[in-house]
């Protein structure tokens, strides 16, 4: 009975042992950070303030207005007045064809319309004469005897036949005169005229050529080339492609700067005119118009400015130094500190205004943020702040 005993004590002190070294190891687990030393972090404070800056972007010049001209009617060149370069002013004559079957047409339509009114004074002088015989009888029918009830009504009804064949000859003449209006439009095509006050940019017609309304030129080589381009460059388009995040601060009227590299030393400026408002999907970009006033004719289309965009805000935004700013696989985020604890907060970046970035997340004005962010102080660690001044 006495070994069994001390064998029995010897289990319990070897249990109570094992218990009290497993304790005493679980609670040094538990508690790490009572050694080990807080991180120590520089953070500044995420600012809100509206965003009024201007960022460079692309441009292309285009003509205000620009026509190709082709002849409405097919014929051969018979004069040309201008070439590429020429000045013209709206209503000038340009150019002059020669259509020998447009002359034939319009001849054979005077024609006509001289037989037609021949035919109606040949109607109206024989209507006047049985008119003239009706009234007559008819005066004479008011002596009984003298003029039958017969040959009276004979002479009414001739008298109507009569009117009636003169208003046809009038119809006819009016047909007439329309088909030599509409032959002496035709010849009207013959001449080439400007339609508005321009820069003639391209031609590809010479005399002698066959030109048309589908641009039929030469021996073939020209089938598609219009006669004459003519431009307006005393106004001028400005087409701007504004990237998405930017298209809510468009302000129709806006005065917008720009340059181009034949001028370096010039800035020229445009007026927001007219505004697409359709995203194009391969670029997620708006096309903006600018009306530009050219006088001097020193731009010409197909020249690419660098725009100065104004970029604005409807209401303040935030702002955290660019350096706070994380790109990682798995997002953007900054560090935000709170109750001297490290915490990643997703965020999307706007714009860049000096050494500052637009945010947004879940932030606030006046949140602590690290000023270098990093993906080496992991979320909940433990740190040290000290407040520094962000850059501006």
């Amino acid at each position: 009975m006495s070994t069994e005993r001390h064998y029995v004590v010897f289990a319990f002190l070897v249990v109570t042992l094992y218990s009290v070294s497993g304790c005493s190891s679980s609670q040094s687990k538990k508690q790490p950070d009572s050694t080990t030393p807080a991180l120590a972090v520089d953070v500044t404070r995420a600012v809100s303030k509206k965003l009024n800056i201007t960022v460079r972007l692309p441009g292309e010049i285009r003509p205000y207005e620009i026509v190709a001209v082709y002849p409405k009617v097919t014929g051969f060149l018979q004069w040309i007045g201008v070439d590429r370069g020429s000045r013209v002013k709206k209503g000038q004559l340009l150019a002059r064809l020669t259509a020998p079957e447009l002359d034939a047409e319009r001849q054979n339509a005077e024609a006509r319309l001289q037989s037609e009114k021949a035919t109606l004074i040949a109607a109206q002088a024989k209507f006047a004469a049985d008119e003239s015989t009706y009234q007559s009888l008819q005066t004479a029918s008011a002596t009984p005897g003298v003029i039958s009830g017969n040959e009276l009504q004979v002479a009414k009804k001739k008298a109507e036949a009569d009117d009636a064949q003169a208003q046809a000859a009038r119809e006819r003449v009016a047909a007439a005169q329309a088909g030599v209006s509409a032959a002496q439009e035709l010849a009207g095509y013959l001449q080439i005229r400007a339609p508005f006050d321009g820069i003639v940019t391209e031609r590809n017609a010479h005399p002698g050529d066959l030109v048309g309304p589908a641009g039929v030129s030469g021996a073939g080589s020209k089938a598609t080339a219009p006669m004459l381009r003519i431009e307006t460059l005393s106004r001028l388009r400005l087409v701007v492609p504004v990237p998405e995040i930017d298209t809510g601060a468009i302000v129709p009227g806006a005065l917008v700067h720009f340059s181009v590299p034949a001028f370096p030393t010039q800035t020229f400026v445009g007026t927001v005119a007219r505004i697409s408002r359709y995203l194009q999907e391969e670029t997620r970009t708006m096309s903006v118009e600018l009306d530009v006033a050219n006088p001097r004719a020193q731009l010409y289309p197909g020249m690419f400015p660098e725009v100065e965009w104004p970029v604005q805000r409807p209401h303040a935004t935030l702002f955290v130094p660019a350096s706070a700013v994380t790109n990682t696989t798995q997002g953007t985020f900054v560090l935000r500190v709170r109750t001297g604890h490290a915490e990643q907060v997703q965020v999307k970046t706007g714009e860049t205004e000096g050494n500052l970035v637009e945010v947004f997340g879940d932030l606030r004005a006046g949140d602590e943020v690290a000023l270098h962010g990093t993906e080496e102080i992991p979320p909940g660690s433990h740190v040290e702040v000290r407040l520094v001044a962000g850059p501006k």
